[in-house]
């Protein structure tokens, strides 16, 4: 177990590796690229500005702590562009062309080998900037966090990413049976925008609809605000790992179906 975990590790260091040197071959690009990044951030905490001109709060969220939530957004954001849509939008193309043969054939899993061969390293600025978001809400808003808090803003941040892995890893599969599936992660995207506010903002079926999304900032950003729930932290758990668990059997079950490109 402990052997595998390093050899992966050994792996992703490598994949880091590799995403420096290509990213360097053009640093201009990477530098345009990242004051892009810090201008859209501005351009959302203006936004968020621009509501609480006409009302002193959002879904009972006063400003500092919907700052807090747009950080975490921010930085699930920044996950997202760094390591997920780079690698889904791939293996779309390999399963279209043909060359996940060569994926497949390699000692190496290939579940984990399409999720993290390719990383768009200026992305995690957005990550970063979102932390910045998060701890300029609490130091504005004078809010104490405890170490507890703490653990769980953490716990509930690396569960969301999961979570949203296992969601977009979900919806790739369809690309093993379906010619087109671009589609389906614009649709993933624009649910996701949903989640740049309170949960507590929706009612009836459409907070049915979009709880999937919105608990993914809500719940970590309640954690360092105090309006997280204990129920709250064993929905994200069970999302998480039920999500993991489905997406693995999808993936074994896709390649169970796979015909190659030589068959």
């Amino acid at each position: 177990m402990w052997r595998a975990v390093k050899k992966y590790a050994r792996l992703f260091r490598e994949f880091i590796r590799t995403c420096i040197v290509e990213e360097m071959e053009y640093r201009a690009h990477f530098v345009s690229n990242v004051f892009m990044s810090m201008l859209l951030l501005a351009l959302s905490v203006l936004t968020v500005q621009l509501y609480f001109y006409r009302a002193p709060s959002i879904g009972n969220w006063t400003f500092d702590q919907v700052m807090i939530l747009l950080g975490v957004f921010q930085a699930l954001q920044g996950c997202i562009d760094f390591y997920l849509q780079p690698n889904m939008n791939r293996l779309v193309q390999h399963i279209r062309k043909g060359t996940l043969d060569y994926i497949l054939t390699k000692p190496v899993d290939s579940m984990f080998f399409c999720s993290f061969r390719h990383l768009v390293l200026w992305r995690l600025v957005d990550v970063a900037g979102g932390f910045a978001l998060v701890g300029y809400g609490l130091w504005h808003g004078s809010i104490p966090v405890t170490v507890w808090q703490w653990f769980l803003f953490v716990l509930l941040f690396l569960t969301a990413v999961a979570i949203l892995y296992a969601l977009w890893m979900a919806m790739m599969m369809f690309s093993f049976w379906a010619v087109k599936v671009d589609n389906l992660s614009y649709l993933f995207q624009s649910l996701f925008e949903t989640a740049r506010v309170p949960m507590s903002v929706y009612r009836g079926i459409v907070l049915v609809v979009l709880m999937p999304m919105a608990c993914l900032t809500t719940f970590p950003a309640a954690a360092l605000v105090n309006k997280l729930h204990s129920q709250d932290v064993l929905i994200m758990l069970g999302l998480a790992v039920g999500m993991l668990v489905s997406a693995r059997w999808l993936w074994n079950y896709a390649l169970r179906h796979y015909t190659s490109a030589s068959s």
